[in-house]
């Protein structure tokens, strides 16, 4: 699978990504949060008496999320119902017995939503309205929850928001434009569970998918006062030029939004959010951080460059391969044996019809750049949830030696760069990251390698 003179390297390089993977456990986070954080400990020991305890969410990272949150409240909890995405749900454990497991867990589609998770959201919606004011409404949000959790506002359908989503991200909308235009087509994101959930109380336990965390944004922010508004919407559909190739219903919403016609989402300061608590439980930084701890356990210089990474993937795998040259040329910023990590999420503009994603584009873009350097210089990029865009590969993991072997067997890396192809590229040489579904989702990690000679 790696190259020759590259076996060691590789095994560093993978050592040093799972440590990330381990520290964005969502299962770990979530029992930490419950047991430890003051505000939710507060929100568990306030309870009356006849007080329900009911647990909702949404996200890729909802089956262990819920785990946790099961083994903590055990009969506490009165109901409950997470979507996860398909293939994300573990198998049930035989050892707890069935009357034990209250919380219902739903797999739905994504990044584009289905009418499962339509249903399955209409469900969860149901059991927040049975709340009361003496209640507790757990959230359980991590990344995808946006598609996940799909309820369309009036007048748009299922199909209306396939369809901007599908637009959205062959344009290379980012996720915070994607979320501010689906939050505005929804009658649950941007705040309106928690107006649904009123007068209960609310504890969202977040784990963040986005640069920066804003936790508005996270699954679109369900819980979250929102700061955007129909305007932004109706500026991002117009900013990608898109308003022709979808519903005209979307546009029109966001029209009549814009004009004070259409109830906005809840804002700050909106007197629902006087009992809802949002806890950040994992995020990106803690990952890039877990990562760069255990670097520099294996004897690497290593530096964390940055945690806001965004960009044309493929352009970005570029100046990653740029920085590595620097190292080798120069032993800037660090000198070799070097480690440099970034976090963030690139996105991509769809041209072709391959198959890949972000993690995968970056890394053949940066192999381009690092034809010639040999084994040694190493440039990874990983999606923390297991799942790079179309593919069924998690990323990929190049060096100076990857355009050569792709030469050797016949591949033209540039046009497979051209069609979006990079994934097919780099899993016949073996450079693709295979990990399945992780359990967590914390944006991606980016990392570049000057090793030693072996």
């Amino acid at each position: 699978m790696e190259p020759v003179g590259g076996l060691l390297h590789r095994a560093v390089v993978m050592e040093v990504l799972q440590a990330a993977l381990a520290a964005a456990d969502p299962y770990r986070a979530v029992l930490s949060a419950l047991t430890t954080h003051p505000i939710a400990l507060a929100a568990l020991t306030q309870l009356t008496p006849g007080g329900r305890v009911y647990v909702v969410g949404a996200g890729k990272a909802g089956t262990a999320m819920t785990r946790a949150a099961e083994e903590v409240l055990g009969e506490r909890v009165t109901a409950g119902l997470v979507i996860v995405k398909d293939g994300h749900t573990e198998p049930p454990d035989a050892s707890q017995p069935s009357s034990n497991r209250r919380v219902l867990l739903k797999e739905a589609s994504h990044p584009v939503p289905d009418a499962r998770g339509v249903a399955a959201t209409v469900e969860l919606l149901d059991l927040v309205e049975q709340a009361g004011n003496d209640d507790l409404v757990l959230c359980l949000i991590s990344g995808g929850g946006s598609a996940l959790l799909t309820a369309p506002a009036e007048g748009i359908t299922l199909e209306d928001v396939q369809s901007v989503t599908a637009a959205l991200l062959r344009a290379g909308a980012t996720i915070n434009e994607l979320n501010a235009v689906r939050k505005h087509l929804s009658r649950v994101s941007g705040g309106q569970l928690a107006r649904i959930a009123a007068p209960a109380n609310v504890l969202s336990l977040i784990l963040s998918d986005v640069t920066g965390s804003p936790l508005d944004v996270i699954a679109s922010g369900p819980t979250v006062p929102d700061t955007s508004t129909f305007g932004d919407a109706l500026a991002i559909i117009l900013r990608y030029n898109i308003a022709d190739s979808i519903p005209l219903c979307v546009p029109e919403r966001l029209r009549q939004g814009t004009a004070g016609d259409v109830s906005e989402t809840p804002k700050p300061g909106d007197p629902l959010f006087n009992k809802v608590a949002n806890l950040l439980v994992a995020n990106n930084v803690q990952a890039v951080e877990a990562a760069a701890d255990k670097a520099r356990l294996v004897g690497l210089n290593t530096g964390i460059i940055s945690t806001y990474l965004e960009g044309e993937a493929r352009i970005v795998g570029g100046v990653l391969a740029g920085i590595a040259r620097e190292v080798v040329e120069f032993g800037r910023p660090v000198a070799r044996p070097a480690c440099l990590l970034f976090g963030g999420e690139t996105t991509v503009t769809v041209r072709g019809n391959g198959v890949g994603g972000r993690n995968s584009e970056l890394a053949l873009g940066a192999a381009l750049a690092l034809a010639g350097l040999g084994p040694n210089v190493v440039v990874a990029s990983l999606a923390t949830d297991g799942g790079d865009g179309s593919s069924p590969g998690a990323g990929g993991i190049v060096d100076g030696t990857t355009i050569d072997r792709g030469h050797a067997m016949g591949l033209n890396a540039e046009a497979f760069l051209a069609n979006n192809d990079s994934y097919t590229y780099l899993a016949q040489l073996g450079d693709a990251i295979m990990t399945g579904p992780t359990g967590t989702n914390v944006n991606d990690i980016m990392a570049l390698f000057v090793l030693e000679s072996s």
